[in-house]
């Protein structure tokens, strides 16, 4: 399996964006979005026990770092029987990293800082356990394993385009809330999920504003409270969504690939948002917007995402909760 062929099967949101990318930038959004994927199945596993996590975290980092050989690593990882996108990509680890490694240095260098950096956040998470105690617990959970591809994303973009390049200063502080948004919205959209895999992402502060232990959440007697949480993570992902459209409206409208890439994670989020927001249905399933809905999106975005007018009002539109 090849790595475009990788991509494809392990993202539905990411990977057309992805692919609509100019050549040599695109190629480099695949390897680092795959490495990032590698670390995240490692961070995500319900099989492995948490210490072990954290070792193969670590050794994964040493693997990026160059300071001992993928196979060192690949010996100790195992897979499921019924494989995950995420397990897909890291057995196919070796191919991976022979693509970075044949990467330029200008763009080997951010991507390895990166994908480091985040590694070693995870690293750190796994080892301090599912405890979120405030909005900052979570923000910091959120900037290892989402934020800091904000920056990664944004280097990778300044690289390939000179006038992207003269905006970083502007690009950079708002960075971070595209991977915020993204993030914030998987938290709302996969709370169930989670909460099954033993992790609980709503800080304490926003249950005890509610009245509600976290462990009660789920419990349907305290469904009223648990909604007024799901608001509150509502609420915060709108207003790092807004950052965040405001970090895709710097995109010059002529770099319509670059643009695409951002825009239509963006949009997904805000519709399934949408779909989650006062919706029971968020505490008993994951939350999902239907393939249908997906499709128009991005092929409403491929024709009219070059326009920050037609942006803020498609968003807005998307913003309107269904019906039912």
């Amino acid at each position: 399996m090849d790595l475009e062929q990788l991509l494809r099967a392990s993202s539905r949101t990411f990977a057309p964006g992805i692919e609509g990318l100019p050549g040599k930038l695109g190629w480099a959004m695949t390897v680092a979005y795959l490495l990032l994927r590698v670390s995240d199945y490692l961070e995500d596993n319900r099989e492995m026990p948490g210490q072990q996590k954290v070792e193969l975290l670590c050794l994964w980092d040493q693997v990026l770092a160059g300071e001992v050989a993928l196979s060192l690593w690949t010996e100790q990882v195992s897979f499921p029987d019924e494989m995950t996108p995420d397990a897909l990509v890291a057995q196919h680890a070796v191919r991976v990293v022979d693509a970075l490694q044949q990467l330029p240095t200008e763009v080997y260098v951010p991507i390895v800082k990166h994908v480091r950096d985040s590694t070693q956040g995870m690293a750190r998470w796994v080892a301090r356990g599912p405890l979120v105690l405030t909005e900052a617990d979570l923000d910091d959970y959120m900037h290892e394993v989402a934020g800091r591809v904000g920056y990664l994303v944004t280097d990778l973009f300044a690289w390939y385009s000179h006038s992207i390049r003269r905006r970083m200063g502007r690009l950079m502080p708002l960075a971070r809330e595209c991977g915020l948004a993204l993030q914030t919205v998987n938290v709302v959209r996969g709370l169930r999920d989670d909460y099954e895999r033993g992790w609980i992402f709503v800080p304490e502060s926003f249950c005890a504003r509610a009245g509600i232990a976290r462990e009660a959440l789920f419990d349907p007697a305290c469904q009223q409270q648990a909604m007024q949480v799901v608001d509150m993570l509502a609420d915060k992902a709108e207003r790092h969504l807004q950052a965040a459209m405001t970090y895709f409206k710097m995109m010059p409208p002529w770099q319509h690939g670059i643009r695409l890439s951002c825009l239509f994670p963006l949009l997904l989020a805000r519709r399934t948002l949408a779909v989650s927001r006062r919706s029971c249905r968020v505490l008993e399933s994951k939350a999902k917007v239907g393939r249908d809905e997906v499709v128009q999106i991005m092929r409403d975005s491929t024709m009219w995402g070059w326009s920050n007018w037609w942006v803020e009002r498609y968003a807005r539109r998307l913003a309107v909760a269904p019906a039912g």
